[in-house]
């Protein structure tokens, strides 16, 4: 039976035991093969654990069926260390399963928490979460009304093929007069000019475009962000590549890549965001009646005014376009006119901020960050074959190169392995950086005294990531890291990172070429190269 390490159980001890009783299970759901981001087709489970006394769900994962019973572990830490809000972590002094097997086996994972085991036949709770997930997943809403289907992504592909964010800047707005649906105008904001996400937003009202903006702008946490984002009135349209995903299609060192398909090879999704209802990723009928009539509108616009609208800055055009109602079938015509001085005032907002940061930029705030490698990552440390570099420098569209001469065993690596998606956006995040900078282990002792290291990646741009911690107990990881610093000694400090995706296939822990989307070459950094010296993680208070 493998066992929680003995520094997460020193973290776990510190945590409050409160006098109250969880309940936790795993279950089958329908539709979660297709709603999860996992690559296969194999069967899906949801795990739940869930405050029995506050009738609040602590944690909740979405897992492969094959997965063991590690898997419900990993959830109660979770439960435990980083709860779902409104909770605060916290050990509970009991917890209850309906399985006898899960039973004995938490009662030995868990043996020096000093938490109580206890089977149960029924968890009231999580048979009424369960009940009601049941009841919904057979609601779906339709994510554009049937009959305007056609009609939507035929006005969307003709947009997409006028390439407004080559013409208009995000900040530079274009209103258009409805006066239909409880409409009176529309406010139009393009994105794609820096070549990362392209599509269209149509605001209800002038004061929701200023307030995203002035909001988007001076906030940087994520909390205040999804705020701000929340905090519009407006119907969207979105690109991507047709059939899957963006970051899973398309070679993340090709950032303007999406720009050069053809509409045909485009997918438009539309939605709505309301302050009131939150982001919904279909249209209602009116809606969508409303989004066909404002689409035909702008690409008359933009079609007429195509050489204007390129001016460095945006001019005062106005036209009438004559548009077909889809609801009612009649000609109507609809005026579109650019609006430079909002432009002007959402602009000198950028400008603004963009001064302030300049001035308030503190090099010496720089720390380690852990948003760019998934927590369930596979990572694993390596000497590959000098064959297999090799081969890997051949085959790979994205590969950082390096002046590493072939000596000893081959080339000391470390192996990143995600789903496709999350490793196209850890190479994109890399890519846009600017490459990887280095790999370094960084020792670090916790307040018991006991001793690890820091695995931290060093971007081009001087951002450090954490991508693992590597503790100096156990006779199979200390002979894995002396092997890996002893090639590395011999390679001059040369060593590479692999990404790669197949996380849940057959290809887990031994990914080839096909799994591999980056080979980066690197160099080794010393703590002292980094600048961090020696760290000391504090209790927490």
């Amino acid at each position: 039976m493998t066992a929680i390490s003995p520094s997460t159980q020193r973290r776990l001890h510190q945590l409050p035991q409160l006098p109250t009783v969880w309940e936790g299970d795993r279950r089958k759901m329908a539709r979660l093969a297709e709603e999860s981001e996992f690559e296969d087709n194999q069967a899906r489970e949801l795990i739940v654990w869930v405050d029995g006394v506050e009738c609040i769900v602590r944690s909740m994962e979405v897992v492969n069926e094959a997965m063991g019973s590690e898997a419900i572990v990993r959830a109660l830490i979770k439960a435990m260390e980083a709860p779902q809000s409104p909770s605060q972590p916290a050990r509970p002094q009991k917890i209850v399963v309906r399985d006898r097997q899960l039973q004995f086996y938490l009662r030995g994972v868990l043996q020096d928490l000093e938490i109580i085991v206890e089977y149960v036949p029924e968890l009231p709770i999580i048979d009424e979460l369960f009940h009601r997930f049941a009841e919904t997943a057979g609601v779906g809403t339709p994510k554009l009304p049937r009959k305007y289907l056609d009609l939507l992504k035929a006005e969307a592909r003709e947009i997409w093929a006028l390439a407004p964010w080559a013409m208009l800047a995000d900040y530079e707005v274009i209103s258009i007069e409805l006066n239909h649906w409880d409409i009176d105008k529309l406010y139009v904001s393009v994105m794609g000019m820096l070549g990362m996400e392209y599509g269209i937003l149509l605001y209800r009202s002038i004061e929701s475009l200023q307030r995203f903006r002035s909001m988007a702008l001076n906030d940087d946490e994520a909390m205040e962000m999804e705020s701000a984002f929340l905090a519009q009135d407006c119907m969207f349209l979105t690109f991507e590549p047709l059939g899957e995903p963006l970051s899973g299609r398309l070679t993340p060192h090709l950032e303007h890549q999406l720009a050069t398909l053809p509409a045909k090879s485009i997918e438009p999704s539309f939605g709505n965001i309301h302050p009131m209802e939150g982001m919904r990723p279909f249209l209602y009928e009116e809606e969508a009646i409303a989004a066909c009539v404002a689409l035909a509108a702008l690409k008359g616009f933009l079609t007429a005014f195509k050489r204007q609208l390129q001016a460095d800055n945006l001019p005062s055009l106005t036209k009438r376009i004559k548009v077909r109602f889809p609801d009612t079938e009649s000609i109507e015509q609809v005026t579109v006119e650019t609006l430079p001085e909002l432009s002007a005032e959402l602009l000198e907002m950028h400008l603004a901020m963009e001064a302030d940061d300049e001035t308030e930029f503190n090099p010496l705030e720089l720390q380690i960050q852990e948003d760019l490698i998934p927590d369930d990552s596979f990572i694993k440390l390596e000497i590959m074959p000098w064959d297999r570099v090799e081969s890997m420098r051949k085959s790979l569209a994205y590969h950082q190169s390096s002046k590493v001469k072939a000596v000893g065993a081959g080339l000391p690596i470390i192996i990143i392995q995600t789903t496709r998606s999350k490793a196209a956006e850890i190479v994109d995040r890399i890519q846009s950086a600017g490459g990887l900078l280095g790999i370094c282990f960084n020792p670090i002792a916790d307040a018991d005294g006991a001793n690890f290291d820091l695995g931290i990646l060093q971007l081009a741009d001087g951002e450090m990531q954490l991508f693992g911690e590597f503790y100096t107990e156990g006779a199979v990881q200390i002979d894995e890291r002396k092997q890996w610093h002893q090639q590395s000694q011999k390679t001059k400090g040369y060593c590479g990172l692999i990404v790669a995706h197949g996380l849940t296939g057959k290809a887990r822990a031994n990914p080839g070429i096909k799994e591999t989307i980056a080979f980066l070459e690197t160099k080794s950094l010393s703590n002292d190269d980094l600048g961090l010296g020696a760290l000391q993680l504090m209790p927490d208070s």
